[in-house]
């Protein structure tokens, strides 16, 4: 029995030793894979955290469960033991860590003035601090001291430009030295710093920039992408039209050394080179510490379902959210090399960076995931030393279906933990991660998402882990979930939703002086109640398995199913290669449930069809089995690998394909597109049946 009260469930067999052996079926979701050894637990930053609770304030704590607890009941001592078992630089202040317990609007830590580049560049001396790679090989180190002398001398020059404290300076920039440099640079001086990945167009640009009013736009000329090279000078001389604020553009010569002389014909306004910028000579300023919620950076939704969002994160939310988050739960600290694959355009990019709050070398990366070969990510985790690798679970289920085995192509002996997010992370691949990758790999799955700019739901390096499930909700997340009449339920699928406020929720939306757009967003559902957007199940032991997007809910006889399950099931047939799933039953003319599939081998066949059918009833249930199955040749992802299920549901009921998304930020618009030509006749039901018992298979050739 855990402290709080929950059930635990035995390992069972497929897990000792801290390393797994044959037993259950392991690729049915639940089934044990890993268990930490007895060293690994006692080495654990979180066990030593628990020890420091006991010693420094009388709280003991038995085990991964009571800590969970104790620190969404007591949150003010909590995050106030973050602070210091972390060791923040700054002016702690006087009055309480919280002050009003509600949310929106809780105010933490109203005394306090702490400046996140500050306690980036705590460490010093002659060891990598970052560590950025291009897919071409080419390579850039940069020491500990050396990023502390470059930060210097951008934040000079970002002031000789007149940046200030509260002024915006946006970047559109490749994962790279250059990047991290000018972030810290702007957060050092107490600007405002937001970017983007510089693959997105001059509309999409401008539908994020645009609204928040940069001073300074900082953009490179080009970046490369699986062995191409593409020009970006034209996206930004579009954009800086659309910024009438804007005092200077500083371009960073990636691609080739003519950049300055092409951008000078592009147009751009108050140009000037990168090394112009760090011309400047650093005066050595201290960093501005700025109030605890002093905006630090503004992320933006996925615009997948609308204009993207301007997300504002403090430097105080953020910087104890992070340290919590990948010292407690990734384990990282000074001995660690931590690479996650990322784009500066995604939320990972900044968890990633925060690396260096806990004195971890930060490995970028900058390419096509799987270029020259599928496993390259893996290849550099080789060539590099890395420790703690982060990547999608699109990949990882991809280099499942190759049949790719890593330990075999590359050393990764010094690999303890990988870390998977973007999408749910199927159970089979799990079980592939320790069959082919590493047997006593501690698999990180987390979930969360840009509006908190973390996890909501991680594992500790502590706990077990078990196929298709997050160990626990993430330490200071009082995450529950609710049935419709907001109830909580454990075991049963449900809304995800936070009950209790955290340092790293968003300020504001830029632009929304009322909070009128933040409230609609987040807290219409549930008065006083984050709602994320996502089902989840909580097992009766804590461990979270995410369903699918709670707007993308199929809703078959009155019971609400996530669609994770149904993947989780579907995607373990070896003829399917991804699926997704819509309910269009209350469209204009009904549809039901429609299942698309892609296959290993194209053709439909009914045999497989009638197998599909077979495999979801048994697994799972009859509600479960689709009224159509259609296949397709990619299911449509965002940027991040995301199903788009709820823009293909909108297609699918009529809407039309520039209401429902923008293209800029969809990976493969084509496999949109198709959708959008073929929405009318794959709606449309092929014959009057009960729910569950046509089949009908594509006839369209561009799906």
């Amino acid at each position: 029995m855990a402290a709080d009260g929950t059930a635990q469930r035995p390992l069972g067999p497929g897990v000792v030793g801290g390393a797994p052996t044959t037993g259950a079926p392991r690729t049915r979701p639940g089934t044990p894979l890993w268990q930490p050894s007895a060293g690994r637990v006692q080495r654990a930053a979180v066990t030593a955290y628990r020890g420091w609770l006991a010693a420094e304030r009388g709280v003991y704590l038995d085990d991964d469960a009571a800590l969970w607890q104790w620190s969404v009941t007591e949150i003010e001592a909590f995050w106030e033991s973050i602070w210091e078992f972390c060791a923040v630089e700054g002016e702690r202040g006087g009055g309480p860590a919280l002050t009003e317990r509600v949310m929106p609007g809780a105010s933490w830590f109203p005394g306090a003035r702490v400046n996140y580049a500050e306690n980036a560049l705590t460490r010093r001396g002659p060891a990598p601090a970052v560590i950025g790679v291009r897919e071409d090989g080419a390579t850039v180190v940069v020491s500990w001291d050396e990023l502390r002398r470059q930060v210097g001398r951008a934040a000079a020059g970002l002031r000789a430009l007149g940046v200030t404290e509260g002024d915006h300076v946006c970047a559109v920039l490749p994962n790279t030295v250059y990047a991290v440099v000018a972030m810290l640079a702007t957060a050092s001086i107490g600007a405002v710093w937001s970017s983007c990945s510089p693959e997105l167009g001059a509309h999409a640009l401008s539908s994020r920039f645009a609204q928040i009013a940069p001073k300074v736009l900082i953009g490179v000329d080009g970046y490369t992408y699986g062995g191409r090279g593409y020009d970006t000078l034209a996206a930004l001389a579009g954009l800086a039209a659309d910024l009438p604020e804007l005092a200077a553009t500083v371009i960073v010569p990636y691609l080739s050394p003519d950049a300055f002389a092409r951008a000078r014909e592009a147009g751009l306004p108050g140009l000037l080179t990168w090394d112009e910028l760090m011309a400047t000579e650093d005066t050595g300023a201290a960093f501005t510490r700025v109030a605890f919620d002093a905006p630090l950076w503004i992320l933006y939704s996925s615009g997948t379902t609308g204009p993207p969002k301007p997300i504002v994160h403090g430097h105080g939310g953020v910087l104890l959210e992070h340290l919590k988050a990948l010292a407690l739960h990734l384990d990282l600290g000074p001995d660690d090399r931590f690479c996650w694959y990322t784009t500066t355009g995604w939320m990972m990019w900044n968890y990633l960076v925060s690396g260096l709050l806990v004195g971890a070398t930060v490995v970028l990366y900058d390419g096509a995931p799987g270029y020259p070969t599928l496993g390259t990510q893996f290849g550099l985790a080789e060539a590099l030393e890395v420790t703690c690798l982060g990547t999608s679970a699109a990949y990882l289920t991809s280099c499942r279906d190759a049949g790719l085995v890593p330990r075999e192509e590359a050393d990764l002996s010094l690999v303890r933990t990988l870390g998977s997010t973007g999408s749910p992370l199927p159970a089979a691949t799990c079980a592939w991660v320790y069959e082919a990758v590493g047997s006593d790999v501690f698999l990180s799955s987390i979930s969360g998402g840009t509006d908190v700019c973390t996890a909501l739901v991680a594992g500790l390096p502590t706990g077990p882990v078990r196929a298709g499930e997050i160990g626990s909700r993430a330490l200071g997340c009082a995450v529950a979930a609710f049935d419709a009449e907001g109830k909580e339920v454990v075991d049963e699928v449900g809304e995800l939703v936070v009950t209790e406020p955290m340092p790293s929720m968003p300020l504001s939306f830029w632009g929304d002086p009322d909070g009128s757009r933040l409230r609609e967003s987040y807290f219409s559902t549930y008065p006083r109640i984050w709602r994320h957007g996502d089902w989840i199940r909580i097992t009766e032991d804590g461990a979270v398995v995410v369903e699918g997007r709670s707007d993308a809910t199929l809703n078959r006889l009155g019971v609400r199913i996530g669609t994770g399950e149904l993947y989780s099931v579907v995607e373990q047939l070896p003829e399917v290669r991804d699926s997704v799933a819509v309910d269009v039953s209350d469209a204009a003319g009904g549809g039901g449930l429609l299942l698309f599939v892609a296959l290993t081998e194209p053709g439909l066949t009914e045999e497989l069809v009638a197998r599909i059918r077979e495999t979801l009833r048994t697994e799972l249930s009859p509600r479960h089995i689709p009224d159509k199955i259609i296949e397709i040749a990619e299911v449509p992802r965002t940027l991040t690998g995301k199903k788009l299920e709820v823009p293909i549901k909108r297609l699918l009921t009529g809407a039309a394909l520039d209401d429902v998304v923008s293209l800029d930020a969809v990976a493969n618009p084509a496999a949109l597109v198709a959708f959008a030509a073929a929405a009318e006749r794959i709606r449309t039901p092929d014959v009057d049946d009960e729910a569950g018992s046509s089949l009908s298979t594509s006839e369209d050739p561009a799906l």
